[in-house]
């Protein structure tokens, strides 16, 4: 009977080894390719995006023909009040027509 149980303790001790060596080379294992998988993830992460700089909000439309037949007509208005052909109230009525169109 002693050499039955000398021979199951020393089981249990070799079994208990193995299984505490096993355990440590798994936790060192998943270490390292915890570190790899991290490393893969931070060289693959994209650059961070550059910006272009943002559009004007609101930049004037350049004065179009439109602008420029608004002008003659002012100035031909000009010249007519300077003539005599209208008066003052002609002449404001007239320009305030041809500006909000």
């Amino acid at each position: 009977m002693p050499g039955l149980i000398r021979g199951v303790a020393r089981t249990a001790v070799i079994a208990g080894t193995a299984t505490s060596v096993s355990n440590r080379v798994s936790r060192r294992q998943a270490g390292r390719w915890a570190d790899q998988e991290q490393q893969q993830q931070a060289a693959a992460a994209p650059p961070p995006p550059q910006y272009a700089a943002p559009a004007p909000v609101y930049a004037p439309p350049p004065p179009g023909p439109d602008m420029d037949a608004k002008l003659a007509q002012l100035a031909q208005l000009g010249s007519l009040r300077d003539a005599g052909v209208l008066s003052d109230t002609e002449f404001e009525v007239q320009k305030n027509r041809i500006l909000t169109s």
